[in-house]
C-alpha cells in the first residue's frame, strides 16, 4: 500500500461509514414495507398524503424565500467586506463570520427567547427572521471569498473603457462572483428544506417543514416511509444540486 493510499484510508472508511452506508439503509427501507416485502408503496402513499405534500410544498417555499432574502442582504454584506476602502479591519469580517463556528441549535434557542422576551408572536415570520440568521453567514463568505480573490484588472478594465461604476458591479462583478453566489444558495437552500429543528423552536411547532414529516414517522416506528420521504427529499436536494453545478459551469464558461 502506497503512502498516498495509507493516508486515503480513514477518509474511504468515512464515505463508507457515515455516507454510502446510510444511503443504502434509506434505499434499503424506502423499498420495503413493514413486513420487509418489496414495495413502490410508501411513495405512492407520499402522493396520496396531501399533509405530506402540502409540508413538502411549504418547505420549498420557506426555503426559496429565505435563499432569496440570505442573497439581497448577503450579496451587498460580503462586497462591502471584500472592499478594501470600505472595510479596513479584519475583525469586521470575522464578526459576519462568526455565526458560523456557533452550534445552530443553540443560536435558535436563543433566537426564540430573544423574541419571547420581546414578546413576538412565533410564527412564519419568526420563523424566516431565524432562518436568515442562521445561514446569512454561509451565503455571506462564499460570495466574499470570490470578491476579495477576485482579478481586478477587469472591472479597472472597464473603467478605462468609460463604464460607470453601476455598470463595472453589474456587468463585471456580479457575473464574475457567480460561483460564490451559488455556493452560497447550495449552502443555504439545501439546508432550510430539510431542517426541522428551527421550525420546531421558531414557530411553537405550529409551523411543520418537510423535515420534522420525516423525523414524526422514524420516532413513531414507521421507518420505512419515513426513510421514503427522506428519499424524496434527497432526490430533490440531488436536483437542485446538479442544475446549480450547470449554472456554476456556464458561468465559469462565459467568463
Amino acid at each position: 500500500m502506497t503512502k498516498r493510499s495509507t493516508w486515503a484510508l480513514p477518509y474511504a472508511i468515512f464515505l463508507v461509514l457515515f455516507v454510502a452506508l446510510p444511503l443504502i439503509l434509506i434505499m434499503f427501507y424506502a423499498f420495503q414495507d413493514g413486513a420487509g416485502n418489496w414495495t413502490l408503496g410508501n411513495f405512492t402513499k407520499f402522493f396520496r398524503d396531501t399533509d405530506a405534500i402540502n409540508t413538502f410544498a411549504l418547505s420549498l417555499e420557506v426555503a426559496i424565500e429565505n435563499t432569496a432574502i440570505c442573497i439581497l442582504l448577503g450579496y451587498p454584506a460580503a462586497w462591502i467586506l471584500a472592499n478594501k476602502k470600505l472595510n479596513k479591519s479584519a475583525v469586521t469580517i470575522v464578526l459576519f463570520i462568526m455565526p458560523m463556528w456557533i452550534n445552530a441549535l443553540m443560536r435558535t434557542l436563543a433566537t426564540a427567547e430573544l423574541f419571547h422576551m420581546l414578546g413576538i408572536q412565533l410564527g412564519k415570520g419568526t420563523l424566516i427572521i431565524g432562518m436568515v440568521y442562521d445561514y446569512l453567514p454561509f451565503m455571506i463568505y462564499p460570495i466574499y471569498n470570490i470578491l476579495d480573490r477576485m482579478d481586478k484588472s477587469y472591472a479597472e478594465a472597464a473603467a478605462d473603457l468609460g463604464a460607470t461604476p453601476w455598470q463595472v458591479f453589474w456587468k463585471v462583478q456580479v457575473p464574475l462572483s457567480m460561483p460564490g453566489v451559488i455556493s452560497g444558495i447550495m449552502m443555504v437552500f439545501m439546508p432550510t428544506v430539510s431542517t426541522f429543528a428551527i421550525s420546531e423552536f421558531l414557530t411553537n411547532n405550529k409551523i411543520k417543514l418537510f423535515g420534522t414529516i420525516i423525523q414524526e414517522n422514524i420516532n413513531s416506528g414507521m421507518w420505512n416511509y419515513g426513510a421514503a420521504l427522506s428519499l424524496i427529499m434527497l432526490v430533490i436536494i440531488g436536483i437542485t444540486s446538479l442544475l446549480q453545478d450547470s449554472k456554476k459551469e456556464l458561468n465559469e464558461g462565459r467568463v
